[in-house]
């Protein structure tokens, strides 16, 4: 198999540099077979219908084949499960961000930001009921309506400490940002101007000292510095969903795909919201991927949605642990490109529930080809997303 060798450009801002590794050059395939019979067979409705629509060939099912696929995705208790838990309000359970229950945070389900990606991950129809719904709400957030109840589960926190209303409103824009962006609205105004906002805001960190030094003394702890403003899992997600943004914005893509690069940061942090501080989790200071020195990941469905963000935004190249990580999957999949890792007993568990929207697609995996099915169809729309050669089994 050809393989392509990428390597980190050696010159850009001493902010962004690596330290000197062997992972300083790696190499990836730079093409990929994608089992599409065997997905088909072993899939659920979800991950059939994106079989069909994502990574199949122009013309390899009929018209009547996809809609069926579609129709399956509607009748599946995975999807319908989340669409009943949906308000009239738009709202999924009262909130905006919350990823589980958290009983201290006042937090009964999970919110309506990771819910809307969900379904659109499981590819619930766009256009129906539960997204237009969802819509007013997140369109909402973005035309900056100052309305106390769009503060969702913050209301109880910026009425006893009003100084943390502002971080509220910004998060809450950034995630709305996000899921609109993966909704298919990135040349929306409404949105572009959101994106440019968000944007702009980064892109002032990434020029200035503080993307080397973002932490100060607080007490005990480690503290963000209150001017720093890095990327976060939600803004890295609009920007990769958002393509004429990142031409626009070409050099600071740039600026922001080194970054990414660079190692996050190991030690907690918290930041300062408001009077008090809390520990984020939505932030990303660097490759948040953790892997031994094989490239094995001790998360496999976080390593596989940064990558897929990374490669959405055309910055994996320059993400050693990513691309090493990648690597180690691909070397996993068999020839016909099945992703089996010896000993697989059950379906590799999500650690952080940043990925409660993306993974996993198919929930009842109660055979070992269900175990692998997801990782599966990743893989493959990755090697698309990458711009790979591919042929199909």
């Amino acid at each position: 198999m050809p393989y392509r060798r990428w390597a980190v450009p050696p010159i850009f801002p001493a902010a962004y540099a690596l330290p000197p590794s062997p992972g300083a050059f790696l190499e990836l395939p730079n093409q990929h077979r994608i089992p599409l019979t065997w997905l088909l067979e072993n899939a659920g409705p979800s991950i059939r219908y994106r079989t069909y629509t994502e990574l199949a060939p122009p013309g390899y099912a009929s018209p009547e084949t996809i809609s069926a696929a579609h129709l399956a995705v509607v009748e599946s208790k995975t999807a319908a499960a989340v669409v009943k838990k949906q308000k009239d309000t738009g709202v999924w359970g009262g909130n905006l961000l919350g990823l589980a229950a958290s009983a201290s945070q006042g937090i009964k389900d999970v919110g309506t930001i990771p819910q809307y990606r969900r379904l659109l991950q499981l590819e619930w129809p766009r256009g129906s009921r539960p997204f237009k719904l969802g819509d007013r709400v997140l369109f909402r957030l973005l035309s900056r309506d100052e309305d106390p109840s769009l503060l969702f589960e913050f209301q109880k926190l910026v009425k006893s400490d009003v100084e943390a209303e502002a971080w509220a409103r910004g998060i809450m824009r950034e995630a709305a940002s996000a899921a609109l962006a993966e909704a298919g609205y990135a040349e929306d105004p409404r949105l572009r101007g959101a994106g440019h906002k968000i944007a702009n805001a980064i892109s002032q960190f990434l020029r200035s000292p503080l993307a080397e030094k973002p932490f100060i003394k607080s007490g005990k702890q480690i503290a963000l510095h209150p001017e720093a403003q890095p990327p976060s899992w939600y803004s890295v997600a609009m920007l990769s969903f958002m393509p004429n943004l990142q031409r626009e914005r070409a050099g600071f893509t740039e600026r922001l795909g080194h970054y990414l690069a660079q190692p996050a940061p190991k030690k907690p942090f918290v930041i300062q919201v408001g009077k008090r501080t809390v520990r984020p989790q939505h932030l990303l200071l660097g490759d948040p991927i953790d892997a031994d020195t094989k490239g094995q990941p001790t998360d496999v469905p976080l390593a596989l949605h940064y990558i897929e963000l990374m490669a959405r935004m055309g910055a994996l190249p320059w993400a050693p642990v990513a691309s090493k990580v990648f690597g180690r999957l691909l070397k996993d999949a068999d020839d016909h490109g099945v992703w089996r890792p010896k000993n697989l007993r059950s379906q590799p568990k999500a650690l952080n529930k940043i990925t409660y929207h993306y993974y996993p697609l198919l929930t009842d995996a109660k055979t070992t080809e269900g175990r692998e099915v997801d990782v599966t169809f990743r893989l493959a729309l990755i090697a698309k997303l990458l711009g790979w050669s591919v042929d199909y089994v």
